[in-house]
């Protein structure tokens, strides 16, 4: 649905974008993470057609954007972060603005208006005046005029800025039902809600793509966890020359049981098996052995922890 091939984007002498490439298929809800400055907002432009990249290409359904920017733009609902809000108009008026701009009929207005203020929640406030709402309806509003026109394409800089709990929770629950049919792209600073609703993230340091991989992959790891009663010693020499076991670390100990995280060289599961067989015939006691959840905060800090800020997106 996007393929994006070595864009780049400058500001004057800083490069904001250096050079990014991947593709997003169809249905796919990607979160796109990365410090202030690390090309987030930029990249969401380009996709977006308001920005010109200074080089790379992107296409939208298999169209280059950049000779058919009107076409792709009909297949993109976009959230910015500051969502631009005509504060003296109603919520019904604001939204029939935007379908107008939007080049929806004027008979198919009205269902489409309906359709996204109860896909946002808006019921309660659909006639009253933006200016009388709250920072969490507002959001909700800008999340509005994006699905006016059922778009193939979501792009939502910061959707959760402003709402409560409740709120959040039922923003996530929209997300994960537009990505059934949609392709969703979710820009955010809270690392829980990508685990909550995201199934792929790409992660962005200094304007590069520093990583892009499934979320269920990322966080699963490559290191299990044992308690037994080896000691350290005869657990670095019997299970350090498994096949399957690159290394072994000893962690800690407390009240005969200790703990070591070992690092498997191919599939975890498999070197599961392996150190479980290894410790029985050992004659050791086997108290657990499971693999090495890994959070999205911890890899997002791995990753970054090297950066520079510059404030480019």
């Amino acid at each position: 649905m996007i393929e994006v091939t070595d864009l780049s984007r400058r500001y004057g002498n800083v490069t904001a974008v250096d050079k990014v490439s991947f593709h997003i298929g169809r249905g796919e809800i990607v979160g796109l993470l990365g410090h202030n400055g690390a090309g987030k907002s930029t990249i969401m432009k380009m996709l977006t057609g308001f920005l010109e990249p200074n080089a790379g290409e992107i296409r939208i359904a298999g169209e280059e954007l950049q000779t058919h920017r009107r076409q792709a733009q009909t297949r993109i609902g976009y959230l910015p972060e500051n969502c631009p809000l005509y504060l003296e108009m109603s919520v019904v008026d604001f939204l029939d603005y935007s379908a107008a701009l939007r080049g929806l009929d004027e008979k198919e207005r009205p269902d489409a208006i309906r359709r996204a203020i109860f896909q946002t929640g808006l019921e309660p406030k659909a006639m009253d005046p933006i200016a009388t709402l709250s920072r969490g309806y507002r959001q909700r509003t800008g999340v509005a005029q994006a699905l006016l026109h059922s778009p193939e394409i979501l792009i939502l800089d910061e959707p959760t800025n402003g709402l409560d709990p409740g709120q959040i929770e039922h923003m996530r629950n929209l997300i994960r039902e537009l990505g059934h049919n949609t392709t969703v792209i979710v820009s955010t600073h809270i690392l829980q809600e990508v685990e909550a609703t995201c199934d792929r993230v790409l992660i962005l340091r200094q304007g590069k793509l520093a990583l892009d991989a499934r979320l269920d992959e990322l966080t699963r790891g490559n290191f299990l966890q044992l308690r037994s009663d080896a000691s350290a010693k005869e657990a670095r020499g019997k299970l350090g020359a498994l096949p399957g076991v690159a290394g072994v670390e000893f962690q800690n100990e407390s009240d005969g049981i200790s703990t070591f995280r070992l690092e498997a060289r191919q599939d975890a599961t498999r070197t599961a098996a392996e150190v479980a067989e290894a410790v029985v015939n050992a004659g050791w006691r086997l108290y657990s052995l499971h693999r090495e959840e890994r959070s999205l905060e911890k890899i997002f800090h791995e990753i970054t922890a090297k950066e520079v800020t510059v404030d480019a997106a």
